[in-house]
């Protein structure tokens, strides 16, 4: 019982609280190199490439701040994935064949890829492709019956 008397009650963090993007909790000279975007030359293609993907999974999960911190880590290494994906794609397209060593990578970064983006919610999504067999039967039918009643 005396264990329990002298515990401290810790004030809890506000859930909606991001240490890393909130320069009031973190100064920007606290945070390391990578947060700031000082290691990256931000003016290559393949960064703003990447940056693009980043911002296209970022808006299919409902913006930066409907996403959690980790989420936003896996989308961005699925960037990564994803523009280096790319950039294997080309060497392929561009020499008109690829050697097994690099179906290889391109294989397991694949699938790396699909992994990574299924943890942030990949789903597949039905897709309409026209009216369905049942609706053209319907169809079908209510012109025969209009015939019949025409005729």
């Amino acid at each position: 019982m005396e264990a329990a008397q002298s515990c401290e009650v810790v004030e809890q963090k506000p859930v909606n609280r991001r240490p890393v993007d909130d320069p009031s909790v973190t100064p920007r000279k606290g945070r390391s190199r990578v947060t700031n975007g000082k290691v990256l030359n931000q003016r290559s293609p393949w960064v703003r490439r990447c940056k693009d993907v980043i911002a296209a999974h970022l808006s299919d999960l409902g913006g930066a701040d409907n996403t959690s911190a980790a989420e936003r880590s896996i989308i961005r290494r699925a960037a990564v994935l994803t523009t280096e994906l790319e950039v294997l794609e080309v060497r392929f397209a561009k020499a008109g064949e690829a050697c097994a060593s690099d179906l290889e990578v391109y294989q397991r970064c694949s699938n790396s890829l699909r992994r990574l983006l299924e943890a942030v919610g990949l789903q597949r999504r039905p897709r309409e492709v026209g009216p369905t067999l049942s609706d053209l039967l319907i169809e079908q039918q209510q012109r025969e019956t209009n015939e019949v009643a025409d005729g």
